[in-house]
């Protein structure tokens, strides 16, 4: 399996810096990062750490609940998946991933409402980027459409 590479040009201290993440890999684009925008309400147009950990996850998930689906006799014709990635206070200080909570919803044929719950709870065990966060508590909310 390939490696996937994203780089990132800062500039500064934390609370006056700004850098840029450049996704290497795809070449899509390059993106700013600061932490006063990382810390606000409105991103202003920023992205940051956990909105990426955020499409990582999604996505991650939304291919291995796919796979499971089909494993379980099921045929996915869409799902819809969210991330929220929510950053907080470390009480050892500083800051860590306070929780993520994944969203799906899907229209699936072959599978009643049990059935998609099992694969969907299986699927937020077994993607890697699940399992590459096992230091975050990831709930799921999980209903067919």
């Amino acid at each position: 399996m390939p490696t996937r590479t994203a780089r990132t040009d800062w500039t500064g201290t934390l609370e006056e810096g700004s850098g840029k993440v450049e996704l290497t890999s795809s070449k899509l684009d390059t993106f700013e990062v600061s932490f006063p925008k990382r810390a606000a309400d409105d991103a202003g147009g920023a992205t940051s750490p956990e909105e990426l950990i955020a499409a990582a996850h999604s996505s991650c998930y939304a291919m291995q609940l796919s796979a499971l689906i089909a494993e379980a006799g099921g045929t996915p014709q869409a799902l819809d998946v969210q991330a929220d990635v929510s950053l907080g206070p470390d009480p050892a200080g500083g800051f860590r991933l306070s929780g993520i909570k994944i969203t799906v919803r899907g229209e699936v044929d072959g599978l009643d409402a049990d059935g998609f719950a099992k694969v969907a709870a299986d699927a937020k065990a077994s993607c890697p980027v699940s399992k590459a966060l096992t230091g975050v508590e990831i709930t799921l909310d999980a209903a067919l459409d």
